[in-house]
């Protein structure tokens, strides 16, 4: 079996601090998050809200957002640990009448993401940017080749054994 990818929050400097009401930690697992702003309207584009929307991130430690992500590998066990997480967070904060009918969800947004990083190399920057359009939220992906971003200094690897 291919190992799991997915993506980890990562702050270059510390301008997400600055643009985000909650920023995300850097090396916190994040998906795009996009169902955040789903019944959004351009009454709701406003400071650091509209920057939330244009283009962070939902990293899912936090529940804070980040500019940028890089892609990483992530171990089962882990990966279904966050599906967990993020079905309680679909509970807590928009109404899911339980964790168990969220999981289909949360698993589903996890899954996008794998999808997303899946094939690309370990470390590949990774940057979102979304605009309202009449039927909805509409997001686009911008890669950032490894060679061009230096992210192996940057980035976190993680083992199991660490």
């Amino acid at each position: 079996m291919t190992a799991r990818k997915l993506a980890r929050a990562i702050q270059l400097d510390e301008s997400d601090s600055l643009v985000f009401h909650r920023p995300a930690a850097s090396g916190e697992w994040a998906i795009s998050g996009g169902f955040e702003f789903s019944d959004w309207g351009e009454a709701d584009l406003v400071g650091k809200a509209r920057q939330a929307f244009a283009n962070g991130w939902l990293g899912l430690d936090t529940f804070g957002r980040a500019t940028f992500v890089a892609v990483a590998r992530i171990e089962t066990a882990e990966y279904d640990a966050l599906a967990q997480r993020l079905a309680v967070h679909f509970c807590e904060i928009y109404g899911a009448p339980s964790p168990e009918a969220a999981l289909p969800v949360a698993r589903e947004e996890l899954s996008q993401m794998a999808d997303l990083c899946a094939e690309l190399d370990d470390n590949t920057l990774i940057a979102v940017s979304r605009e309202l359009t009449e039927s909805g939220v509409r997001e686009a992906f911008r890669i950032i080749d490894t060679q061009d971003a230096r992210l192996d200094q940057i980035a976190i690897h993680a083992t199991p054994d660490e």
